[in-house]
């Protein structure tokens, strides 16, 4: 799918839209599929809310048995907060008794673009649900991250082209003891990302998070600077994945990963879209593949205007 695309599942478990505008009650238990809620702020036939949209979804599927919920458009998300239908959720909490996975902001690009989604505070969700053990967010514009303290959360992941320092170092200071899966997208400088890879080093030194396998930092202007640092972080012996992916990453950035620690322990390595060259890519595969590893370098991409190194691009910025 198109990285920007709607959720096809969360939880493992597929996503389906909840049908609020019908009368009719939905055919599925409350515990087999994702509830996505959504409301269309330009249909001329429907006036619903999202504080409806969601009472209706409370009403006719049994809350208690709810495992995986989507927060998708909300109404014009540049102008609204997702705190509207994060406090909505929250207050919900003593009926959402089995939620363990909730998605802020599944909303597509042709719906609006990555940048214009206004996040909030969602760590209100981790104090309302100690259960969670999944929370996705997407849009990094308005996010924030305080540090906080969940025992249980093993997944979390935020897509942006854009990732407030802020944020990074809420992720990085809270007490995430079971985090098994961090996945942050960067972004560029020019959409808010204003993080450096010094603002990595506690995740790199691999005391922060002690459960982690699968690390995902994407879709980064620093691609090179970041896989540099990754070359000799701690973290990378307690991986299974690595995913550098959706960034600038070039030649000079892979050259370092494989003049750096051995990754031959990893299950994957994923660097999809790059601006690496075609031999650097043979020497990837064969260096790190061939020790069986699942190695990812398709999408080799060209620099816009023949810029060079300045004409790289991440797959997500606006």
């Amino acid at each position: 799918m198109s990285i920007v695309d709607q959720l096809h599942e969360l939880l493992g478990l597929p996503a389906i839209d909840f049908p609020h505008t019908t009368e009719e009650a939905p055919v599925q238990a409350a515990d087999a599929v994702a509830w996505r809620i959504s409301v269309d702020p330009y249909d001329d036939d429907s006036d619903a809310t999202w504080e409806e949209a969601f009472r209706i979804f409370l009403e006719r599927v049994r809350p208690d048995g709810v495992r995986a919920l989507i927060i998708g458009q909300w109404g014009e998300s540049y102008e609204e907060t997702s705190s509207y239908p994060i406090d909505l959720v929250v207050a919900a909490a003593d009926r959402l008794t089995s939620l363990e996975a909730v998605f802020v902001g599944d909303i597509a690009q042709e719906q609006a673009e990555i940048s214009w989604i206004e996040q909030s505070d969602v760590t209100a969700l981790l104090a309302a649900y100690p259960g969670l053990l999944e929370l996705g967010v997407r849009g990094g514009t308005g996010l924030e991250f305080p540090p906080t303290k969940h025992e249980r959360l093993r997944s979390l992941t935020i897509e942006s082209g854009g990732l407030p320092v802020g944020a990074i170092r809420g992720v990085l200071e809270s007490e995430l003891p079971a985090l098994e899966r961090l996945d942050l997208w960067l972004g560029v400088s020019a959409y808010g990302g204003d993080a450096d890879v010094a603002d990595l080093a506690p995740l790199l030194s691999g005391s922060r998070f002690p459960r982690l396998h699968h690390l995902g930092l994407r879709n980064s202007e620093l691609q090179n600077e970041i896989a540099t640092a990754v070359a000799s972080a701690p973290v990378v012996a307690q991986l299974r994945v690595l995913d550098l992916s959706h960034g600038t990453l070039g030649d000079e950035g892979a050259a370092a990963l494989l003049d750096g620690q051995p990754l031959t322990h990893l299950e994957r390595l994923d660097l999809h879209h790059h601006f690496m060259t075609e031999p650097m890519e043979r020497r990837i595969a064969q260096a790190v593949g061939s020790h069986g590893v699942r190695v990812d370098v398709s999408e080799r991409n060209e620099p816009w205007g023949g810029r060079g190194a300045e004409g790289r691009y991440t797959a997500v910025a606006e």
